[in-house]
């Protein structure tokens, strides 16, 4: 295009580009007939504008373009227009070579061909005509005198031009390797684009069923004799409790978004032609409650595709010793063992709403007539949980000290095909086994979706040919090489010979399976109690707090410092701690939701010390009381925060004391003592005995009592 001037019509040089059509193919070479070559070019289709023509200054010569079935004819592609290089069909060639001639019709061009020149002479008598090939000739003005001159510049053919453009994009396509290359040559593969099957799974589960997918797309049973694929697979997952409420009641919107609001195809992903859920309980709990006008239709298989437990993943220096101790017993039991054990345990979950197996370790953790509310406060950290059981083992090694005193609630398969976190050196961990959690149970769903039958066929034998994989060998040695066991009978290891270590090969494990009840229970429990929660502040206002009174690190300090926990939908209240006029408290902020500006603004208008002492018994009797009240139609999450510098501790002794945490025990309302004193949550100081009977934290001086506190409250509410 260079070496032959071509212009654009806006006199520029013509610089050859590459620029792809949507559902238009390009035709860049064609074998011909009998061994000839002939190029042509697909145009635009029908009813596309054609590219611009540049109109030439003399009469053509126009050379000719056999059509489609006489000799030497390009074959025309099976699908597609085609447009030829002239639209005006030649004479067949004489002795090979072109008699001249006039013509006054135009003839169309395309972008980057030559300019035409006037007529070529006859041969002279006697001379052999010139054979046609793929030489370019030289053309010759007919009113220029014959005399020895220096010859005119060689113009390429047409056909020349265009297979220089070949070249050029042929070597471009070199940088996209041999693939590309072939494309644009007009090479393909042997084999059609298979048909895609869209795989939904649990979260947990994601990396084991995408690495049985991969195992399968190359093996036999998806490989037809040609060598060819009979399927593509996409695995891709989402919340547990996002999927279970799209299946049952948003498929309408899953098959046609209409509200920005509600789009399953954005926030779940595409329609799944298979669901694999993490527990067999979720086919019941969409089922149960379908919509009658669902679009989804869901086909179970009967049995699970393997089987792993929820474990207490233990600290090794931590873990129990004797067996009984590691396996059957109650999971609450467990926590209560390791707590003993070490004061500041720590027990993580991920997140119940996001994992089957979370939903399953909270069933076990609510247990029989536990508190909600007092259970997840002391689940920590505070914030949101780690949505899944991988991020939660990658994210405990962050920190050493936390690693190391931190019991994580995760499937057992995880303890030895590990997490795929930059974190290679942790804390070893033991396996204890409760006798109160469910276990995971993968199993095959095929989702049938209303008015999805243009490939029906093809999509059946599909999902079935992953099915029978999936629960031949080809899915077993899948999930035994992750840490699964087997789904029936004893449900021993896949791949005994390479249990992970801490992991018991033959533990007594639960047979009852999750029921869709126990599942939808411990989700709304788990919604309520991380709900909205309510906070009631107890702040001693006694004569003797005059000198630890202002400031940040004084008593109203620390509690409006704790307020950035509590968000619009939380209600607390405070009350000031004072005997005076017959009563052991002063409402200083009525119980309700209130923005942080204002109840700062209360506290600072309506705070001060009482020339009075406090009796705490009262106040806190008083206060459980209340809580009680409040919290008897819902699990939301409660809190009674106590703040004093102990100089009326003396009050809590003997009989009074043994009742207020006789109370404490039965009320399942946390109390967090906040002793402004040295030494005020010593072992066997009330403050102590205190929070830990109602499953509180106490706080001293020595504990940097602003951060813990904001720290449980946090736990408590929504936050800002």
């Amino acid at each position: 295009m260079a070496e032959g001037r071509h212009e654009t019509l806006r006199g520029e040089a013509w610089t050859p580009q590459s620029r792809a059509e949507h559902d238009e193919d390009v035709l860049l070479s064609a074998r011909g007939v009998r061994g000839e070559r002939s190029l042509r070019l697909t145009g635009p289709r029908l009813g596309a504008v054609p590219p611009p023509v540049r109109r030439p200054r003399a009469t053509p010569v126009t050379e000719p373009v056999v059509s489609p079935g006489r000799p030497g004819g390009g074959r025309r592609p099976a699908d597609g227009p085609q447009q030829t290089q002239q639209t005006q069909q030649a004479p067949p060639p004489t002795h090979g070579t072109q008699q001249p001639q006039q013509s006054q019709r135009k003839s169309r061009q395309l972008p980057g061909q030559p300019q035409p020149k006037p007529s070529q002479p006859q041969p002279k008598p006697g001379q052999q005509p010139r054979p046609r090939s793929g030489r370019p000739r030289q053309p010759a003005q007919l009113d220029q005198p014959q005399k020895p001159q220096r010859p005119p510049r060689k113009l390429r053919s047409p056909r020349r031009s265009v297979a220089w453009i070949t070249v050029l994009l042929s070597l471009t396509a070199t940088g996209f390797g041999a693939y590309g290359l072939t494309t644009l040559v007009g090479g393909s593969s042997p084999c059609a684009p298979p048909l895609e099957l869209r795989v939904l799974t649990d979260p947990d589960l994601k990396a084991t069923v995408g690495a049985a997918a991969d195992a399968y797309l190359t093996s036999a049973a998806n490989t037809t004799g040609e060598g060819c694929r009979r399927s593509g697979i996409t695995v891709y997952s989402a919340g547990s409790a996002d999927a279970v409420t799209a299946l049952r009641s948003e498929t309408g919107a899953w098959h046609e978004p209409r509200d920005e609001d509600l789009n399953p195809q954005r926030d779940i992903g595409p329609q799944p032609d298979v669901w694999i859920p993490a527990s067999r309980a979720d086919v019941p709990r969409v089922t149960g409650g379908q919509d009658t006008d669902a679009l989804a239709r869901l086909e179970p298989d009967d049995r699970a595709l393997a089987y792993s437990p929820i474990v207490l993943a233990v600290p090794t220096s931590l873990a129990a010793a004797s067996l009984d101790e590691r396996v059957g017993g109650p999971l609450t039991g467990m926590v209560d063992a390791l707590r003993e054990r070490h004061d500041h345990l720590e027990v993580r979950r991920p997140d119940p709403e996001f994992t089957d197996a979370a939903l399953l370790a909270t069933i076990g953790l609510y247990g029989t007539g536990a508190d909600p509310g007092r259970v997840e406060q002391r689940l920590a950290p505070p914030g949101p949980p780690a949505p899944t059981a991988a991020d939660l083992l990658c994210a405990l090694p962050d920190d050493d000290a936390v690693d190391k005193r931190t019991a994580a609630l995760v499937p057992e398969f995880l303890l030895k095909s590990g997490v795929g976190c930059d974190r290679t050196t942790r804390s070893p961990r033991t396996a204890q086994y409760p006798g109160d959690v469910p276990g995971l149970e993968p199993v095959f769903v095929r989702v049938r979706w209303e008015g999805a039958d243009r490939d029906r066929a093809a999509r059946d034998e599909a999902a079935d040919g992953f099915r029978a994989w999936l629960a031949g060998e080809g899915g077993r040695a899948a999930f035994g090489a992750a840490g699964f066991r087997a789904a029936t009978a004893d449900r021993a290891l896949l791949e005994a010979d390479e249990a992970a270590a801490g992991v018991l090969p033959a533990p007594s494990l639960l047979i009852e399976s999750a029921g869709r009840d126990a599942m939808e229970t411990a989700l709304r429990r788990y919604r309520d109690a991380r709900g909205p929660g309510r906070v009631l502040f107890l702040l001693d206002s006694s004569g003797s707090m005059a000198g630890l009174w202002r400031g940040p690190s004084g008593g109203p300090g620390l509690l409006k410092q704790s307020l950035g926990g509590l968000g619009g939908r939380d209600e607390y209240g405070v009350w000031a701690v004072a005997d005076g006029r017959g009563r052991a408290y002063e409402t200083l902020l009525s119980f309700g939701p209130h923005s942080r500006r204002s109840a700062e603004a209360a506290i600072d208008a309506g705070a001060r010390v009482r020339d009075a002492e406090a009796d705490p018994y009262a106040a806190l009797v008083a206060a459980l009381d209340d809580m009680a009240e409040r919290g008897a139609a819902d699990d939301r999450p409660q809190l009674i925060v106590h703040i004093t510098d102990d100089e009326d501790v003396g009050r809590l002794t003997g009989a009074r004391l043994e009742d207020l945490l006789s109370r404490a025990r039965l009320a399942d309302v946390p109390i967090t003592t906040v002793s402004l004193a040295n030494g005020g949550c010593a072992a066997g100081r009330p403050d102590a005995l205190i929070s830990t009977a109602s499953g509180g934290r106490c706080l001293d001086a020595d504990d940097e009592p602003g951060s813990g506190l904001s720290a449980e409250v946090a736990r408590t509410g929504t936050g800002e």
